[in-house]
């Protein structure tokens, strides 16, 4: 278990030391620089942006993956306590799933150049992830109401910090996705020449944490 959790973090390491040498850990797939390399660089060149992003993922992976090791050692000691996963985390999942879906189709529509979808698609993206955030704060609520507090027993904690941790790279894509919706209704002649390679990270970024949510949440259930 100490190897796996070296092996992580060295991963991790040297992705960060990767990203600052290339420039991306300022999330160029934000700048309209990003969609000129895109457009010199040739069909099938891959742009840095997504290079960045996708090594970046790889960070966030490693970083979940050490949590659910330390879940997996710390369920096996005498003072764990399951957690009841409340109901409401099924309709929040849900809802996610449609965000993820709306995301998907802004990348198809912006492919095809239809502007509208791609702010229709946008907008819902970004609103049902709000929904999605609320919903969990809710669930916080209510396991709080229900005497189930981080500091009370460790799985308590272990569910706080995956939902928290979660959440927050969550919010961190809104930021993109503000930038990128933004950009679609301010592009100027060819709006979607500027937001199309920011919609496609946008929809990987969102695809990325659905899968890390399903994963989360089937583990939570697991061991409810």
């Amino acid at each position: 278990m100490t190897i796996a959790i070296i092996f992580f973090g060295s991963v991790a390491m040297i992705a960060a030391w990767w990203l600052t040498q290339q420039g991306i850990a300022t999330k160029p797939w934000l700048e309209e620089g990003a969609v000129r390399e895109l457009r010199s660089a040739g069909a099938s060149s891959i742009p840095a942006a997504k290079i960045g992003l996708a090594v970046f993922l790889a960070v966030v992976g490693s970083l979940f993956t050490l949590f659910t090791l330390a879940y997996s050692m710390r369920m096996h000691m005498g003072d764990w306590q399951p957690l009841p996963v409340p109901t409401l985390l099924w309709l929040n999942t849900g809802v996610l799933v449609l965000s993820s879906l709306a995301m998907h189709w802004a990348q198809i529509a912006a492919g095809r150049g239809e502007a509208e979808w791609v702010k229709a698609s946008l907008l819902a993206g970004g609103g049902l992830t709000l929904a999605f955030l609320a919903g969990q704060l809710v669930a916080w609520q209510q396991l709080i109401q229900a005497g189930y507090f981080a500091a009370s027993n460790p799985a308590n904690a272990f569910f706080y910090l995956f939902t928290a941790v979660h959440g927050l790279h969550l919010l961190g894509g809104l930021m993109a996705l503000g930038w990128t919706t933004a950009k679609a209704w301010t592009g100027g002649r060819e709006p979607l020449e500027l937001v199309r390679l920011s919609v496609e990270l946008c929809a990987m970024y969102w695809h990325f944490l659905l899968l890390v949510w399903l994963v989360l949440f089937g583990l939570l259930l697991h061991h409810a």
